[in-house]
């Protein structure tokens, strides 16, 4: 496994794996088709924010992204084929190791309510709920990581 910074050109590959992702958890192809815009890597996105991928036989199989100015995980998804692998506990301690190196002490996340428990297993904490930007009626977990916090735990 490699994990590098996302490029430009990794745009459509990062779309595609997030809706693959999305689409694991069983919902229907309307309520995906209505996520397409928000599961959507641009070019811009990708220059603007940390974006890092993970690579296996030069195939991304994983990513993640955060918002610096809002101190937030934008992203973080895994090819349903990889999913129970161990590679979230591997993607996730690039993710506080890269969050410490930026200077992010903390962070909060939406969870996909489906990968809420894997986000409580890290160490994030639920700390309410918020609305989804799709579905302003579906409320999904609120969760807040304390990066200094968890990394003193893992030495």
């Amino acid at each position: 496994m490699f994990i590098r910074s996302a490029k430009v050109q990794d745009c459509h590959l990062l779309s595609n794996l997030a809706y693959k992702s999305k689409a694991y958890w069983g919902y229907t192809e309307d309520f995906l088709q209505q996520c397409k815009e928000d599961l959507t890597v641009t070019k811009g996105y990708i220059e603007e924010n940390p974006v890092f991928v993970m690579e296996s036989d030069n195939k991304i199989i994983a990513f993640y992204s955060l918002t610096i100015n809002e101190m937030k995980l934008d992203a973080l998804f895994i090819d349903p084929d990889y999913i129970g692998k161990g590679l979230g506990r591997m993607i996730w301690d690039h993710l506080l190791n890269k969050a410490k190196e930026l200077g992010i002490s903390e962070f909060t996340l939406d969870s996909e309510p489906n990968a809420e428990g894997f986000y409580l297993k890290m160490g994030a904490k639920n700390i309410g709920s918020t609305p989804s930007t799709v579905f302003p009626d579906r409320h999904l977990p609120l969760m807040k990581v304390d990066v200094l916090k968890l990394l003193n735990v893992r030495q």
